[in-house]
């Protein structure tokens, strides 16, 4: 089901679909310490796509107006006091940020293998290899993640394009997408990362640019799936 915003609104979308769940939670009493709907019934009746509704559910858990529990469901909290904190500061939607990552870095990949070089290819070889290090080392290895990107898009001689991917990278560093982060990396899912960042290598060692968007484009919807559409969110009817 497609998410649609309301005319009008410039709002990120997850900030709206947040006000219809307040309105639920609102107009049908539920009161604190009471569990809302499964995810899909709640996805269902507001009429929103289930990414969006999680991002809003993530939002709302930071507002402190919810409480995720994990396997457990979604459970009302007390109207939290006033706060001084911009909503703006939640960061961008972590679904807008992958599709956005998609359009961009499948393009920059295909024209970074048809100029790699072999400096610049090994720069992304070794950024590869300190991710394995750190992922064996029961660490996060997302900064070498990030210089994993940023190498392969220096390969098109562009620092513009170079720019926008770490720019684009480092929305995850938002409040929503750190927190969906933490609800959903662990050593399993940095380990299927691993592999795909090893396909989008080796396409880059052959020269290969139709190769290379096909593995960039599969590890970003991989890991969009591990992001988003697979973060339960709390819901007891999701174990993808």
């Amino acid at each position: 089901m497609a998410s649609t915003s309301k005319s009008g609104d410039s709002r990120r979308l997850y900030q709206q679909v947040a006000d219809q769940i307040r309105a639920v939670i609102e107009q049908n009493g539920f009161v604190p310490g009471s569990r809302l709907p499964p995810e899909r019934e709640l996805a269902s009746q507001l009429g929103v796509s289930r990414p969006s509704l999680r991002e809003a559910l993530i939002a709302l858990e930071i507002e402190g107006r919810i409480e995720i529990r994990m396997s457990s469901g979604v459970y009302v909290c007390a109207a939290p006091e006033p706060s001084n904190t911009d909503v703006q500061s939640l960061g961008e939607s972590p679904s807008e940020l992958m599709q956005a990552r998609a359009v961009l870095e499948g393009s920059v990949v295909s024209l970074a293998a048809a100029r790699a070089n072999r400096q610049g290819v090994e720069r992304v070889r070794a950024c590869l290899d300190a991710m394995r290090h750190e992922v064996q080392r029961g660490q996060s290895p997302v900064d070498a993640d990030r210089r994993f990107h940023v190498a392969i898009a220096e390969l098109t001689g562009n620092s513009i394009l170079a720019r926008l991917v770490g720019e684009l990278f480092d929305g995850r560093h938002g409040a929503i997408s750190s927190r969906m982060s933490r609800h959903s990396e662990t050593a399993r899912t940095w380990e299927s990362a691993l592999q795909e960042h090893e396909r989008i290598c080796q396409a880059l060692e052959s020269r290969d640019p139709q190769e290379a968007t096909a593995a960039m484009l599969s590890h970003l919807k991989a890991s969009r799936a591990r992001w988003i559409g697979e973060s339960s969110a709390g819901s007891d009817d999701e174990h993808a």
